[in-house]
């Protein structure tokens, strides 16, 4: 499955793209090809690396996410908004897995679906957790 995925990048990114054209509320944030997807070839290594872990071994918190969760912010898209591209990208992942099913092992086929799901949802807690730690840090105006 992570062959699939690594040899798959550049289709599902472009799909990713096109899902996310889509949007109207993801595209009232004006941004080019590269500040849109930029973050997504170090989201999806840190899924293919997920899925060459032993499924005993934690998996390391994804950094890339921590940084596109201040990213995010910092370019004006809500909670919501964050929500939607992680959700649009399990989409993409799943759907790309399921053009290329003769080429998927079945024995790890449930296995691997799940560790995907939950790699995804653990970078959008770190996007998260990284978003609302830069709200929380927005300094006081000082009183006179």
């Amino acid at each position: 499955m992570a062959q699939v995925l690594e040899r798959e990048r550049g289709p599902l990114i472009k799909e990713w793209l096109a899902l996310v054209e889509k949007q109207e509320d993801l595209m009232a944030v004006p941004l080019n090809y590269e500040d849109r997807t930029g973050h997504l070839p170090q989201l999806l290594s840190d899924v293919i690396a997920r899925l060459h872990l032993d499924t005993s071994t934690k998996a390391p918190l994804s950094i890339a996410a921590s940084h596109h969760g201040d990213l995010r912010r910092k370019q004006g898209y809500s909670v919501a908004m964050v929500v939607e591209e992680s959700r649009l990208l399990q989409v993409c992942l799943f759907t790309t897995l399921h053009k290329h099913t003769k080429q998927l092992d079945y024995e790890k086929l449930l296995p691997d679906v799940v560790t995907i799901a939950d790699e995804v949802d653990a970078q959008l807690k770190q996007q998260m957790l990284r978003y609302m730690a830069a709200n929380a840090v927005v300094p006081k105006p000082k009183l006179h």
